[in-house]
């Protein structure tokens, strides 16, 4: 029997569609930003969509990444640099449930979303959290740059995208270390996968290693970062390469 939404869910579904057809599918990979505000999806109202791009606020935002990888033995003599080179506090460490979400429309490819919540801080809000193409065409730009849009919601999320005609795709849960310098963020962490679905206390480690990214969020033509990003990731050789890495070649 085909499922019937109702017109305000039919709403939302038809404005990730349109805003699908502006930015490009997205390539997601872990991490969250914190954001200031919450958003109920019990009450929230359908915002208004346009078919331009949008030149201001959050939708605005750019993501810089550089991504290495470092093997279990070597972890421990990466934790120190890092320690010495970050801001003068201890890491923080996290561990996270993240699942990805996919809306199949007009287009070729799936729209692609991800839903992250914490599960070792009771009361911390879910992250709903859209990434889009990378932009890899600029030699001069030492890192890669996505749009990028963070939002932090209710804890109905994954009901709301349901209702909407998401589907989940895969799911996984992240665990590792947190660092700061300034405002770039660096995230050394290793991915398990769930073995049971749904089940986050079924897992097991994908790999002997952990994924190491070096990223700042920052407004559109601020690419004067990426620089201090390349300064930063020469510090941890040879315990880390970071890259600005194709995804589409990891495909």
């Amino acid at each position: 029997m085909r499922k019937i939404l109702s017109p305000r869910v039919r709403g939302y579904r038809q404005d990730f569609l349109k805003i699908a057809q502006v930015y490009p599918v997205p390539y997601l990979t872990g991490g969250s930003e914190s954001s200031c505000v919450v958003f109920n999806l019990d009450t929230m109202e359908a915002p208004p969509v346009t078919m331009m791009p949008v030149t201001g606020g959050t939708i605005n935002m750019m993501e810089y990444l550089l991504q290495g990888s470092v093997l279990d033995h070597s972890l421990e003599s990466l934790i120190h640099r890092l320690r010495g080179l970050c801001d003068n506090m201890e890491p923080e460490t996290f561990l996270d449930h993240e699942m990805v979400f996919l809306l199949k429309g007009q287009q070729a490819s799936p729209f692609v979303l991800r839903a992250r919540r914490s599960m070792d801080r009771a009361g911390a809000p879910w992250h709903l959290r859209y990434l889009g193409q990378p932009e890899m065409g600029d030699k001069n730009r030492h890192a890669l740059v996505r749009n990028c849009v963070d939002i932090a919601t209710s804890e109905n999320l994954t009901d709301f995208l349901m209702e909407m005609g998401f589907r989940m795709d895969h799911e996984f849960v992240a665990k590792g270390h947190l660092f700061r310098k300034g405002i770039m963020k660096i995230m050394v962490y290793k991915i398990f996968r769930i073995l049971v679905p749904g089940n986050t206390d079924s897992t097991e480690a994908l790999s002997l290693s952990y994924l190491v990214e070096l990223s700042v969020v920052a407004p559109a033509g601020q690419d004067v970062v990426s620089d201090d990003m390349k300064n930063f990731a020469e510090q941890l050789k040879p315990l880390v390469h970071l890259e600005k890495i194709d995804p589409k070649r990891l495909m």
